[in-house]
């Protein structure tokens, strides 16, 4: 089929998306009009389209052409009809572009998705649970932890601008495609918060004010003095409860602890103080999901 298209290195002036475009050009790719990722597996790109995202083109091992021969082809409002092209490497020329060998040998470039604005998300009457990422900037960890939301019940995930992108291969990838099941969307830096008839604007280091006023209360997972047991009974009861989480290295910003209705801690033992943020979000999105 003529949109079937070998090329014998990943490095090919065709497959360029692919091999020599770092995250941050490829989030820009499109500027001012957003950008595109890259999608590896059939399992994630398939959740991808579930959501509405459209692919731009398909970089497959041999094996797989078939796989994505449905998706390829597809027709415009107006009847016309479009090809996707299918570019097809061997195995050593995948294993090349991402260092190890590719089991899933699939990838596709697509086109980002338009992010809800927050107020949407936080206005949802289904939302119950979510979680905040303060500068989480590691994109396995985010992959994990958006994973984790979609198995234990979080409605949605919000990030901080200073967050690693979701979207970013590895990111998705650890994620297993629940990146495109749980809602999602970046906090600005300064938001505009409306109480008693006036207007300010806030940090978004102030994220407990903010989550508030849509009728949240916040848990910030942190080690502190004043921090309560994860297993606290008035947590759990909470109706509407958001759970920030910070960074790897130095956790929440104090302005957030400070702010926040709970601070809460998971017990350790054997002298660990700690878990990694990625393993904390589960046990927390476990221990205080809505009953």
């Amino acid at each position: 089929m003529s949109n079937i298209i070998p090329v014998g290195s990943v490095h090919d002036d065709l497959v360029a998306v692919y091999s020599e475009l770092n995250e941050n050009q490829l989030f820009h790719y499109y500027e001012p009009n957003g950008g595109i990722f890259i999608a590896e597996s059939l399992n994630v790109i398939e959740r991808a389209r579930n959501m509405g995202c459209v692919a731009e083109s398909f970089l497959v091992e041999p094996k797989f052409v078939k796989d994505v021969e449905a998706w390829s082809h597809g027709s415009l409002p107006d009847g016309t009809s479009f090809e996707i092209p299918i570019y097809v490497a061997e195995q050593k020329a995948m294993s090349e572009l991402v260092g190890y060998h590719v089991s899933r040998g699939v990838l596709s470039a697509m086109k980002r998705p338009v992010l809800p604005v927050p107020e949407t998300i936080l206005q949802d009457p289904a939302a119950y649970r979510i979680a905040v990422l303060e500068a989480v900037q590691n994109p396995t960890n985010v992959g994990a932890i958006i994973r984790s939301a979609a198995a234990l019940g979080i409605d949605a995930v919000l990030l901080t601008e200073g967050c690693s992108d979701p979207l970013y291969r590895r990111a998705s990838r650890v994620s297993v495609g629940t990146v495109f099941q749980v809602p999602w969307t970046y906090l600005p830096k300064a938001i505009r918060l409306e109480e008693a008839g006036s207007i300010r604007w806030i940090s978004e280091y102030d994220l407990p004010s903010y989550l508030r006023s849509f009728g949240f209360r916040t848990a910030a997972m942190a080690l502190s003095d004043n921090s309560v047991p994860i297993d606290d009974p008035g947590i759990c009861r909470e109706e509407k409860l958001a759970i920030i989480l910070g960074t790897e290295s130095d956790g929440l910003k104090e302005e957030t602890i400070l702010s926040s209705d709970y601070v809460v801690r998971i017990p350790m033992s054997h002298g660990v103080d700690s878990l990694n943020v990625a393993a904390a979000s589960a046990v927390a999105f476990w221990q205080l999901r809505r009953r």
